[in-house]
Parts: C-alpha cells; structure tokens; sequence
C-alpha cells in the first residue's frame, strides 16, 4: 500500500470518455487522445492492499492487482507490466473489453466506490507496449512436439501463446481470412481498435506461433487428419451457434443476425469494403437483445447514422443499487449505462431500450421488406406477453442479438474427432480439459470420409479417426463454457494449454488459473 489514507482522501475519477458527438463522427476507441496520466496513478493510490484481496476472485485470470496497483501509484511501468503479464497474456483486450467483475469484487465496493481497477489495467498495458516492456518471448528451446488450435479467438490465442513459450511448435487454425475470431470481427472498432490485436499476432509470430487462416477444420480440412499429424489439438472455435427468434414474419428481408451485421461492418473498418452491405444509415432500426452484442449494436448503427434506434430487452428493468440476493463481492445485475447506450441517450436523453418487452411478430410490406414489430410487454419471470399490452414500433432493420447457445452443432469437427455435448450444449470434456468423445467408432464404412471405401479401407480410416480420440483433444474457451467473457476465455486457454503441456511431457509449470467446470461467484 502505497498510501494508507489513498482511499479515504482520494475519490474515484474513472477516466474520461470523449464527448458523444465527437466519437459518434469516428471510429475510434471511446477513450482515444483522453490524457491517463497522472490521473491513473492518483487512481491506483486508492487500492488499500487488502490482506485478503477479493478483486483476485472476482477475476478469473488470479491478476495480482494490489501489485500492480502499487507500482502504477509509483510510476514503475516495468515491474507492473510483469506483475500484469504474469497472469494475463493480453491485458490491453481485457482493459478495454471486460466489464471489470473484479471492480464489484473491490472491498472498497462494500461502502464506497471501488478503485478504477479497469483503467489501471489499460494504462499499465499500453505503457507496457510504449516503453518497449513486452518484447517477444520465444522458448529457449523446441521440446519437438506439435500441437494445434483450432479457433483463433483469446481462448485460443492464449493458449497458442503459452504452448509456445513452453517450447512447443504451434499452429493456429482460422476458418476466417484474418486472426482474432470475435476479437477480429465481433467487436467494432470503437471499444477496441485492431491495431492492438495486430501488435500480439506480431508479437506471437515472433515467438514462433504459425498461423494459418482461410481453413476450416473439418471442411476444408479432415479433423481426424490433423489430429493425427499433431500431436495434440485444442479447440477453441467459441460459441458461435446464434439463437433465433422464431416468430411469424422472421423471414421478411432487412432481419439480420447481430454478428452477421457486425461482422460486415468491421470489414469496412478492415479496408475490405467503402461501405457495409447492409447500413443502418437513415434507417428505424431495433436491436432485439439486451447484452453486450445488442449494445455493440447499438454503437455501430449510431456510427453509420440510424434515424431512430430501440433495443429490446425482455428482462425488467434492474435497479441502481445492489440487491441482498446478490451480496458484495457478487457480480450484481444493477442498471448500466454502456457508452452506446449514453450516445443514444445523447439525442434526447431517454434510454433507448425497452424492458421487460416481448417480440410478438414481424410486419412486412408489399416487397416482403420488414417495416415494423408487434412487441408487448414481458410478464415478470414467465416472460410471457402480458394481456392487453400489444403494440407495434416501426423498423427497416432489425438485428437478433439474443446470443448463443453453444458451438455449432453436427459439424464436421465434431462428426469427425467424435466430440459430444453436454447438458449445457458445449463440448463435453473432463477435469482435465480433454474432450469427451463417443465411445464406438463405426467400421461400416459410415465415418465421414469413408463413404464408398471397402472394409479394409474403412477400418483403417476408423482406426486411425479412433486414434485422433485418444486423450489428445483438449477443450477452452466458449466451446467447452458457453458464452462468458474475455477474461473467461483467455483463463480458459491457459488453464488448457497447461493440460495439454502435462499431456505432451508428463509435468507442466504453465499456470492453470481456472478448472473446466468452474463458474463466476454467485450467492
């Protein structure tokens, strides 16, 4: 502690975001050209050093944040990018990206407001890459065994990360035509520039990570074919099965899956495109889904000059304080104002969401274009439409942010490596991280790949598919948890790369910050 009265004398100053009208113009991360210092460092001052630091739970990486608190309050950028890099392998994602669970986890939270862990975190990153304090770290030397991601998401970049540093020769497998996964595509520009995901994959290159985009594994290429050239694979493809809306009009034009639109419009911000394929520009666009893709959402049709723009949200409305369900250190369901949401408020002050609303149907026009939305309002823990409630607001584009169910299902990465699911609809794996897999393989001639081959030819391909089955397959990441946060998944990925480490040479000194089955605090 470097200040024992910090936290009473100094009172919480997140940093500043820019004025709405200013980023609304541009694509630039909120808090772009802001001055950090020596505001941070004030901020840091406030940590008290707890003997028993509830921020560490609230984390799921374990980040050492009193440390580091410490030495930002002193000004020593070196020791706190180690103490930061030693639990967390991107820390300028996190900063910019996590909602900051350890925050709500701050003892300070219990009477006052919590230390600014998240800005501490960001400007202790970014120093980190301005004053030259994360500079490659490739192995001293190559153990000679190979290993595979498949999924280049921060699940799978940590985890390619840490097998490398361990000494292993690592590939990284893209289905998309650039590295990141949602990283890449998913999350606009405004809440993280790509220019810091670039910097990693350069410094992972360096390190001697492969990577190789454009291949889909269990498309383009044979999963069981990899996994037997490898001599371990982890699958770290998230969770990208999206969940519908099923209701009447949903085939009208101008409804649009939410990573299907973000997706486009980040290829814009990319140089694929002048424009996005589908634009909000002018448009009454509703955004169904009140998470954290809604309110990316939200952003990006503000950005491309939407006329008017709701969000549907079935929950109900939180409220501002915390409630006694879910006691301090508790991640709490409070009302949040993203900066989307303050952009749209911006206009004329209201909340541009919509609670406790549910979707009835979509209403076309005479061109099967969709122009408007029958909602009613949501029953308190039934979700179903209250009677009498109906009415209808008008849309030109409407976008399904309702999230994901899990990996997609009956695909051939998981036909052909044999994954299973579990109750939750994730790959099913064990304590150790290694995928469950189905227990027979078919030698009729019926394994993917073996249609048409004779007995001999088709017992040898199950064999061999057999062989890809055996304990060498681990899970990380939204593939094997669901959907969570990047914190999660970049947790996630080193927790396997230590498994698959252990696999590979008997003993492992790579940490493993989380168990497959473990899940955030709750009351």
């Amino acid at each position: 502690m470097t200040d024992p009265y910090g936290f009473l004398r100094t009172p919480r100053r997140p940093v500043p975001a820019r004025p709405v009208q200013e980023r609304l113009s541009d694509w630039n991360e909120v808090y772009a050209g802001q001055a950090r210092l020596p505001l941070v460092s004030e901020q840091a001052g406030r940590c008290m050093d707890c003997g028993l630091p509830f921020c560490h739970s609230g984390c799921p990486l374990g980040n050492l944040i009193p440390e580091w608190n410490a030495y930002a309050r002193k000004g020593d950028w070196r020791a706190a990018a180690e103490r930061l890099h030693a639990t967390n392998n991107f820390p300028e994602f996190t900063g910019r990206l996590c909602p900051a669970p350890c925050e709500d986890a701050c003892v300070l939270t219990i009477n006052a407001d919590p230390v600014t862990i998240k800005n501490v975190e960001q400007v202790i990153a970014d120093q980190s890459w301005a004053r030259g304090y994360a500079p490659p770290q490739p192995p001293e030397r190559l153990s000679g065994k190979t290993v595979a991601v498949v999924g280049s998401g921060p699940a799978g970049l940590a985890a390619a990360q840490q097998l490398t540093r361990a000494g292993h020769t690592v590939a990284v497998f893209e289905r998309a035509d650039r590295i990141g996964g949602l990283l890449r595509y998913g999350i606009p520009a405004f809440k993280m520039e790509k220019c810091h995901l670039d910097r990693r994959i350069d410094q992972m290159r360096a390190e001697g990570t492969k990577f190789r985009t454009g291949v889909d594994v269990g498309g383009d290429l044979d999963a069981a074919e990899l996994a037997e050239r490898y001599d371990a694979i982890v699958i770290a493809v998230g969770a990208t099965g999206r969940r519908e809306l099923p209701v009447p009009g949903r085939e009208l034009y101008g409804i649009h899956q939410a990573m299907d639109y973000l997706t486009l419009a980040n290829r814009v911000a990319e140089g694929d495109r002048d424009v996005p394929i589908v634009s909000a520009e002018g448009r009454h666009v509703v955004i169904i889904g009140g998470g954290d893709t809604g309110s990316d959402c939200l952003g990006t049709v503000l950005r491309q000059g939407a006329a008017s723009v709701v969000q549907v949200d079935i929950n109900p409305e939180p409220g501002a304080a915390r409630r006694e369900a879910e006691p301090w250190p508790v991640y709490p369901k409070v009302y949040r104002v993203s900066h989307a949401h303050e952009e749209a408020r911006g206009r004329d002050g209201a909340d541009p969401r919509l609670f406790s609303s549910t979707t009835l149907s979509f209403e076309g026009d005479r061109t099967g274009h969709v122009r408007a939305l029958r909602l009613a309002e949501a029953e308190t823990g039934s979700r179903s439409p209250r009677l009498d409630t109906e009415h209808v607001i008008p849309a030109d584009l409407v976008l399904i942010a309702l999230g994901f169910f899990g990996p997609e299902r009956d695909t051939g990465l998981m036909r052909q490596l044999g994954l299973t699911l579990d109750d939750r609809g994730n790959f099913a794996r064990d304590a150790g991280f290694a995928a469950e897999t189905t227990e027979t393989t078919d030698t009729t001639g019926t394994v993917e790949g073996a249609e048409g081959a004779g007995p001999e030819e088709s017992e040898a391909w199950a064999k061999r598919v057999a062989r890809a089955r055996t304990g060498r397959v681990f899970i990380a990441g939204d593939a094997g948890r669901g959907q969570s946060l990047v914190v999660w998944a970049i947790a996630e990925g080193r927790s396997a790369a230590a498994a698959a480490d252990r696999c590979l040479t008997g003993s492992t000194v790579l940490p493993a910050p989380v168990g497959p089955h473990d899940r955030p605090l709750v009351a």
